[in-house]
């Protein structure tokens, strides 16, 4: 599986694209929110001869799902997320008004809910989904055993984790998920975040304060 990050929206939200040799792909967080963000996407998608089949959520929080609108509109492609962060993605519209973006409001005729442990497949990769409350109650990453890849959304970040005093925050959840769940992954897993730069599971183990128990 390889895959492609792009930084996006004034949050500067991390959007992948993770693909194989079979051509098709997933987009994972598509936080887009200019045309010119958009067409980055496409540009890269085309130029690569993609197929896109599905669109997956880590969770429903605004910055992260400003461009599904767009992507299932110009690719016909199901939105994956979990139950409990569903709410939040059927009122995206009205969240970004509040902090003063105006999206087109996703389609939730198409979502397909997912839950923890549960294996969805691309080509020919496989993505664990690992249920992760916390940041959010329908929190989830996304883990590939093959290649050792974890799309973390704001679970961990490089150096930190996702903040737990928004609406569905829940510190001790986070610390549960974190310890519990994402630090026994294999040491080196590289962690995909949905904001700043990629990490492993090693270096987080050893460096990340809140996993250091410091």
């Amino acid at each position: 599986m390889q895959t492609k990050t792009f930084y996006v929206n004034d949050l500067r939200e991390c959007c992948y694209i993770a693909y194989d040799n079979t051509g098709e792909c997933v987009i994972i967080d598509p936080g887009m929110d200019t045309a010119s963000e958009q067409q980055r996407v496409v540009d890269f998608i085309e130029s690569n001869n993609l197929k896109p089949v599905k669109l997956l959520c880590t969770h429903g929080h605004f910055d992260h799902v400003m461009g599904n609108a767009f992507v299932t509109r110009t690719w016909h492609v199901p939105t994956y997320i979990h139950p409990l962060d569903k709410g939040q993605l059927e009122r995206a519209q009205q969240y970004c008004q509040m902090f003063g973006y105006n999206i087109e409001q996703p389609p939730t005729d198409n979502i397909v809910e997912v839950e923890d442990g549960q294996l969805l497949n691309f080509g020919n990769t496989e993505l664990r989904v690992i249920h992760t409350p916390g940041h959010t109650r329908g929190g989830v990453c996304y883990y590939c055993s093959e290649d050792e890849i974890l799309f973390s959304g704001d679970t961990l970040f490089a150096g930190s984790i996702g903040r737990t005093d928004l609406p569905g925050g829940d510190y001790d959840q986070i610390m549960e998920s974190l310890l519990h769940k994402i630090a026994t992954l294999p040491p080196d897993t590289r962690v995909l975040p949905g904001h700043g730069p990629e990490t492993t599971i090693a270096s987080e183990v050893t460096t990340n304060p809140f996993l250091r128990g410091e």
